[in-house]
């Protein structure tokens, strides 16, 4: 059986859908009762936060999805280790690799996972191409798109990439010991994403460069202060590793990542 936490996320529920479609046995953990969940999947609900609330989750399984998130995860760790997990796979991100003191959150969690004593993998993508969602009230107003750092490119990735890269990496063996950085195909910048989303809608969208204080500004609005410099970070002054593209979603899924103007297509809806 596969834990799968998170599992009403952005990710998480592209996971639980992938593994049930392959047949996996899967219990679904989310803090809230999800409503319409994945037919013939288990659903418990549980905290991160509360490491003691999984145990029902854990017990029977033997393969866990790890969300980075509440404070300890030596506690969860050890529950899971308690209800017979044998292998977990951390969604981490690519900050902790790249700028460990500022993403200490992941880092920690990256530490916790290798010192478990469980077989183990780390999955490190990049900025995710559905970040762009952000920019769908005014592309629908306004056909604009206002961001930061207009000409400086990152291969983002689709999260559906993401979610089939774990879903692989949690039913197949092979992967133990192995942390996988995840990106999109090709790097892209602000300037170049506003105009596919403008393909995508069939209308041209304009983009308009804002300064590094007024996109700090309306970041604070919906994250943590040292979250929202650590990501201005990587989005103005990005590392070398940062920017390059990998290979290793054709390594795990055996194809290329997909492209974020085939994301945006699929999304184009939300930009109306």
């Amino acid at each position: 059986m596969i834990v799968v936490t998170g599992a009403t996320g952005n990710v998480g529920r592209q996971v639980v859908d992938a593994l049930a479609a392959a047949g996996e046995e899967v219990t679904a953990v989310s803090r809230r009762d999800p409503g319409a969940a994945t037919a013939g999947v288990r659903h418990r609900q549980g905290d991160l936060a509360a490491p003691d609330s999984l145990r029902p989750a854990f017990d029977g399984a033997d393969t866990l999805f790890l969300l980075v998130a509440g404070d300890d995860p030596h506690a969860v760790l050890d529950a899971a280790k308690t209800g017979g997990i044998r292998r977990v796979v951390l969604l981490s991100s690519q900050g902790a690799g790249t700028r460990p003191l500022a993403y200490a959150h992941p880092a920690g969690f990256e530490a916790a996972v290798r010192d478990s004593g469980l077989d183990w993998t780390v999955l490190r993508p990049g900025g995710f191409a559905s970040n762009a969602l952000a920019w769908a009230e005014p592309v629908r107003t306004r056909r604009t798109v206002f961001a930061p750092f207009g000409d400086i490119a990152l291969p983002v990735i689709d999260p559906a990439d993401v979610a089939q890269a774990a879903a692989t990496v949690l039913r197949e063996d092979g992967h133990a010991g192995r942390t996988y950085e995840l990106t999109g195909p090709a790097a892209l910048s602000p300037r170049q994403r506003a105009q596919v989303i403008g393909e995508a809608v069939g209308e041209p969208v304009a983009f308009v460069e804002q300064s590094r204080a007024e996109a700090r500004q309306q970041m604070l609005r919906f994250m943590p202060e040292p979250v929202v410099d650590a990501t201005l970070g990587i989005l103005g002054e990005p590392q070398p590793a940062e920017q390059a593209v990998t290979s290793d979603v054709q390594r795990v899924l055996g194809r290329a990542a997909g492209t974020f103007a085939g994301w945006a297509a699929r999304h184009a809806a939300a930009f109306g």
